[in-house]
């Protein structure tokens, strides 16, 4: 199993811990207050992600044989769910990250819990997410 898949099927095993919608949103939440600082030089349009409802800025650089992404949004749970996706994709090889489908996504049930400009901000950087990995795989 690679490490993408591994940290899917961890987030899937955490969010059983909770027993309700409200309480899984509260941990998404958590979790992006939890995210690094983004440096404010790079909030560009080249790097803000289209098809968002609220902002969202990500910044790729290769790392060795590994994409780093930061990203960040002035939304509390679009930042969770920045978060969730950093969680998984995060500092992997470009061949990986393109070969792990986003499984979490129905697992989790986030496209049935998620508002429709929620999911449509969240698919858009997750194809991000994977033009940048095509490009460098």
């Amino acid at each position: 199993m690679s490490e993408a898949a591994q940290a899917q099927a961890e987030l899937v095993e955490e969010f059983e811990m909770f027993d309700n919608w409200m309480d899984r949103y509260q941990y998404i939440i958590d979790m992006g207050k939890a995210l690094p600082a983004f440096p404010e030089e790079w909030k560009t349009e080249e790097l803000k992600i289209q098809g968002c409802q609220s902002n969202v800025w990500m910044h790729c650089q290769r790392d060795g044989d590994r994409l780093h992404f930061d990203a960040t949004s002035d939304a509390a749970i679009v930042s969770g769910l920045i978060a969730v996706l950093m969680r998984i994709f995060n500092d992997r090889p470009p061949a990986e990250i393109a070969d792990t489908p986003p499984s979490f996504l129905e697992d989790l049930g986030l496209d049935k819990h998620l508002s429709p400009t929620r999911s449509n901000g969240l698919h858009a950087m997750l194809e991000r997410i994977y033009q940048v990995a095509k490009a460098e795989a």
